[in-house]
């Protein structure tokens, strides 16, 4: 029989026992230390979570470009990373994936190797082209359905340069830093292999009369403006976006893309290399 003051001492030392218990514990925890790629996060604040072409891989590269741009959004800093304008142009380049696809990126870090022509190019009929002009063929149709359209309504595209293979490309450009020196040139035309004319799916218009880099002045531009992006064309060097670019604003320069993602430029008034690093370079 449990007498009542057994009971006392017994509660007295299982409380004995649980304090001692507690005061094993310590009352703060350490803290488990940060990793360098934590640490390397909180310079990139406010990090959009959602943004699914963000790359750890790059974390350094965009530390040390929002140091240099302090006024831009940490989208933008990501965005303009990956487009690799962290460079300079024609550095740090590499070889442009989806070769003889629609929706293949050329730029000044992605070029094409002189060996590379597309398949299935096929002459552009001559009511729409200054002379023999070649395009990929699912381009060439939809510029012909574009220009057919154009004439019903009184409007004349015609074709004044497509497809270049590499050599020609190489001759034009080296003709053009003669006359006007590298840094120039660089500024208007592209080195050979980087250069969109050689992937078959771009084009240089004019009217027929007026001078291509007149085009702007032209109503056939007006036209383009509002109707390029129905035949999956797009204006690809557009004005104020030479930052990204790299190239200065050509109003007579367009490239197939297809309707989809032409109708998606349009409507966000965005360039080819940002829809690129946002929807296809990470796309299974």
């Amino acid at each position: 029989i449990i007498t009542k003051t057994t009971q006392t001492i017994t509660n007295f030392i299982n409380k004995s026992k649980e304090k001692e218990t507690k005061e094993e514990i310590p009352k703060d925890k350490p803290k488990k230390e940060e990793t360098e790629q934590e640490k390397k996060l909180k310079q990139l604040e406010n990090i959009d979570k959602t943004l699914n072409y963000f790359k750890y891989d790059y974390i350094d590269r965009y530390i040390s470009y929002k140091e240099k741009n302090k006024n831009l959004r940490i989208d933008e800093i990501i965005m303009h990373v990956n487009i690799g304008l962290d460079n300079e142009y024609y550095t740090n380049t590499q070889e442009a994936s989806k070769l003889n696809e629609y929706n293949i990126l050329v730029n000044k870090y992605n070029f094409l190797k002189d060996t590379y022509v597309p398949e299935n190019l096929e002459n552009v009929n001559l009511q729409y082209a200054r002379k023999d002009m070649k395009l990929v063929n699912y381009a060439k149709d939809a510029y012909e359905k574009m220009a057919q359209a154009a004439k019903k309504e009184g409007y004349h595209l015609i074709i004044t340069s497509a497809y270049r293979s590499y050599n020609y490309q190489e001759q034009l450009y080296n003709g053009y830093v003669k006359l006007d020196g590298q840094d120039n040139a660089d500024t208007y035309s592209a080195r050979a292999g980087f250069s969109e004319h050689q992937t078959g799916l771009a084009v240089d218009l004019y009217n027929g009369k007026t001078s291509y880099t007149k085009f702007e002045e032209t109503k056939e531009f007006t036209w383009m403006k509002e109707n390029a992006h129905k035949y999956g064309f797009i204006l690809r060097y557009p004005k104020d976006k030479e930052y990204i670019t790299g190239y200065t604003y050509e109003s007579w320069h367009y490239r197939y893309v297809g309707e989809e993602i032409a109708n998606y430029i349009k409507e966000n008034n965005i360039t080819y290399e940002e829809y690129y690093i946002k929807f296809i370079e990470n796309k299974n």
